[in-house]
C-alpha cells in the first residue's frame, strides 16, 4: 500500500513546486515592472524638479530694464526677505531663494532699501544683500550706442571723466594698456588683437551699452573694465555656437561688425550675414563699403570708385576673407547673426534710400537693382 501512495504523492508536490516557480516568476515581473515605473517617475520627477529650481535661478526678465526700490526691515529672516523679492516680481520663487541660501550656506543679509531688478539672477541679488550695495545714485553714466567706432567711443568716455578725446584714445591703444587688459581677461583678448595689421587693438570689443559709475573720477581702465566684462558675458552664452562654428572670439566680433555697418532698420542682418559667408566659401572677396571708409578713417554718405582704391588690409575691394579685425562694435542682434546666418544663395545686396535691403544672386541682377536705386553711389 505504501509503495502505491508514493507515486501520487510526488507529482503533487512536483505540480505545486511549478505553480510556486511560475507565481514566484509572476511576483518577480511584477516586481520588475513596479521598479522600472518608480525609477522613471523619480527621473521625470527629479528631472522636471531639477529644471525647474534651474529656471527658478535665472532672472524673471532677462532684458528688464526696470529697477524696483526693495526695503528689507531690519531683523528680516530669510524667508521674510524671499517672500518680499516674490511679491516685487524680483524673483520667480521664494522657496527656491531660501533653498538656495541654505545649499550655499550665504547669510549676514543686511538691512537697507535697494534698488533691484528683475533682470538680476538670484546670486547677484544675494551678493546685493550680502555687501549692503543699497539704492545709490550713479555719479554718471556712459551710453555707447550699437556701431559706434573706438575714437567714438574714446569720445564719449573722455566727456564723461572731463579728459581730452585724445589723451584717452591714446591710452586705449597704449601697448602696456592692452597687454594688462589682455592679462585681465585672457579667454577674450588674445593675441588676435596684436596683428601688425590691425588699427585699434580694442576696436569691437566695448560693448555697446549704458554702464552707470557710482565714483566722480573712474579711471579709464575702470571704464574699459566693465565694457569688457559685458562684453566677456554676452559672448559667454554663444560659446559652444562659436566653436561648432570654427569661429574664435576675434572672427566673430569682425563679422558681427560688418554685419552691424551694413545694416539697416529695416535690413536683415541673417540675410546679410550669409551674403558674407557664401562670398567667403566661393573665395570671392566681400566687398562692403564700411571697410573702406574704416581704412581711410573717414565717415562718409557716399563711397566713390576712387575710395575703393586705398591701400589697406582692411580694404575688402581689393583682399578676399575677413579683414584684420572688427571695424565697430557690434550689438547682440549682430552678433547672432553672425552666428545664425540664413541658408540663401544670395551674393550680393543692395540698400535703398528708404532703407530697404535688396537681396540678388547674380551680379547682372545686383547692377539692375543699382541702376534703379543708386545710379550715382560710386
Amino acid at each position: 500500500m505504501a509503495t502505491e501512495n508514493k507515486g501520487p504523492n510526488k507529482e503533487a508536490i512536483r505540480k505545486k513546486l511549478l505553480e510556486h516557480q511560475s507565481e514566484a516568476k509572476i511576483v518577480r515581473r511584477i516586481v520588475l515592472i513596479i521598479s522600472i515605473i518608480i525609477i522613471l517617475l523619480i527621473v521625470v520627477i527629479g528631472g522636471g524638479g531639477y529644471l525647474y529650481i534651474q529656471s527658478a535661478l535665472k532672472p524673471v526678465d532677462p532684458k528688464s530694464k526696470i529697477s524696483k526700490k526693495v526695503d528689507i526691515p531690519i531683523g528680516s529672516s530669510v524667508t521674510g526677505i524671499a517672500e518680499r523679492l516674490e511679491s516685487n516680481g524680483i524673483i520667480k520663487n521664494a522657496k527656491v531663494f531660501k533653498y538656495y541660501v541654505k545649499l550655499k550656506n550665504e547669510g549676514g543679509f543686511m538691512a537697507g532699501n535697494y534698488e533691484l531688478s528683475p533682470s538680476m539672477d538670484i546670486p547677484e541679488i544675494v551678493g546685493r544683500l550680502k555687501t549692503g550695495k543699497v539704492l545709490q545714485q550713479a555719479a554718471f553714466k556712459i551710453t555707447i550706442p550699437e556701431g559706434k567706432q573706438l575714437k567714438e567711443i574714446a569720445h564719449l568716455m573722455a566727456k564723461a571723466i572731463h579728459k581730452k578725446d585724445q589723451d584717452v584714445f591714446n591710452q586705449l591703444n597704449d601697448k602696456n594698456f592692452v597687454k594688462g587688459m589682455m592679462a585681465k581677461y585672457p579667454m577674450l583678448l588674445t593675441n588676435e588683437i596684436l596683428n601688425y595689421n590691425i588699427k585699434y587693438p580694442l576696436e569691437g570689443y566695448l560693448y555697446p551699452a549704458t554702464y552707470s559709475f557710482y565714483k566722480k573720477n573712474p579711471s579709464v581702465e575702470e571704464i574699459v573694465s566693465a565694457m569688457l566684462d559685458k562684453t566677456k558675458t554676452v559672448l559667454s552664452q554663444y560659446t559652444a555656437e562659436s566653436e561648432k562654428k570654427k569661429l574664435s572670439v576675434h572672427q566673430l566680433l569682425t563679422m558681427a561688425s560688418l554685419i552691424e555697418e551694413e545694416a539697416t532698420e529695416k535690413a536683415d542682418r541673417k540675410k546679410i550675414s550669409s551674403v558674407f559667408y557664401n562670398r567667403l566659401k566661393k573665395g570671392m572677396p566681400l566687398q562692403t563699403d564700411p571697410t573702406v571708409l574704416y581704412a581711410q578713417g573717414k565717415h562718409k554718405k557716399k563711397v566713390y570708385y576712387a575710395d575703393l582704391e586705398v591701400s589697406s588690409p582692411y580694404n575688402t575691394y581689393k583682399n578676399t576673407g575677413l579683414p584684420p579685425g572688427p571695424i565697430s562694435n557690434a550689438g547682440k542682434i549682430s552678433i547672432e547673426a553672425a552666428l545664425r546666418p540664413e541658408k540663401t544663395d544670395y551674393y550680393y545686396f543692395l540698400a535703398t534710400a528708404d532703407g530697404s535691403v535688396i537681396f540678388t544672386k547674380t551680379l547682372a541682377e545686383h547692377n539692375q537693382e543699382k541702376a534703379k536705386h543708386i545710379s550715382n553711389k560710386k
